[in-house]
């Protein structure tokens, strides 16, 4: 079984990539990793995430690393996107993991699953710029790593299915080789209430959020720019219930304020080192309708 159109239903099912050598021996100035990544605590930080994750009661599905030698494919949200119907398979914008949907394109085919379109021809995306703000809803942000062609692309593949995209710009903020996605800046927790950090919120998207009548929980600023904007990455396993990191204790606090249950788990040298929260290590495959 597949399927996803929520951020926030029960996580049912979930592919995960465990650390392997392109990770461990990766050169962290050529992969743009912080002063946090530390190869000595990858696999702890990951398999105490993984942990975490199957005490949410999700079911966890392992993609092999394969021959590539991308170290980022640990972040098994952003080569491709599931939807009700299948897979889409993305075409990352970070030169250095281009390619990383292949990964993915034989994962789903050793399991069935149906692939419903592929990014190409130029077009570039990542996963991590799309959001389900609800089942017929897809948010798509476009910047560094995701493009017009891509977003036309991901547009055509799911239009006939009665999909609305909407699009918004993403800001520069810290420039083209740091990792700044969409859900970089928001995270639903229920289908009511989102994670945001609100300085960097495209315009139309808080308006957006506005007349859904979603509640904004925002981030504090401090915490944001220590974690490399992490504080707002979190993985929810079902409405209000959700996975963040254990070194962001005021954003944690703001979510608990808003009656939202959190688990946490010690990551940052896996994640604010190497630039991917507890929603980027996931590839959620079937999210209950």
């Amino acid at each position: 079984m597949f399927g996803v159109s929520s951020m926030t239903a029960p996580l049912k099912k979930v592919a995960v990539m465990k650390p392997g050598e392109a990770l461990l021996k990766a050169n962290p100035d050529k992969w743009h990793y912080g002063p946090l990544f530390d190869p000595s605590q990858l696999k702890r930080n990951h398999s105490d995430f993984v942990q975490v994750l199957k005490d949410s009661g999700a079911e966890i599905l392992w993609i092999p690393e394969g021959d590539l030698a991308i170290a980022d494919s640990i972040f098994t949200y952003d080569a491709s996107l599931m939807t009700p119907y299948g897979a889409i398979l993305m075409s990352p914008g970070k030169l250095l993991r281009r390619g990383e949907q292949n990964i993915h394109k034989k994962f789903y085919e050793e399991l069935n699953i149906p692939i419903i379109g592929q990014v190409g021809n130029g077009g570039l995306a990542e996963a991590g710029d799309t959001l389900w703000l609800d089942n017929k809803t897809l948010i798509i942000g476009r910047g560094f790593r995701t493009n017009p062609a891509g977003i036309q692309q991901i547009t055509e593949i799911l239009s006939p299915k009665d999909i609305t995209i909407h699009i918004f710009d993403l800001p520069t903020y810290l420039g083209e080789s740091s990792c700044l996605h969409l859900m970089s800046l928001i995270s639903l927790v229920n289908s009511r209430s989102a994670l945001v950090f609100r300085p960097l919120l495209p315009v139309g998207l808080l308006e957006l959020l506005i007349e859904k009548q979603i509640s904004l929980i925002e981030a504090p600023v401090l915490e944001f720019e220590r974690s490399n904007t992490l504080s707002t990455n979190v993985l929810a396993t079902s409405p209000g219930k959700c996975i963040m990191l254990d070194s962001v204790p005021n954003t944690r606090l703001a979510l608990e304020k808003n009656k939202i249950q959190v688990k946490v788990f010690n990551g940052d040298s896996l994640c604010i080192g190497c630039q991917g929260g507890p929603t980027c290590l996931t590839r959620p495959i079937l999210r209950e309708h």
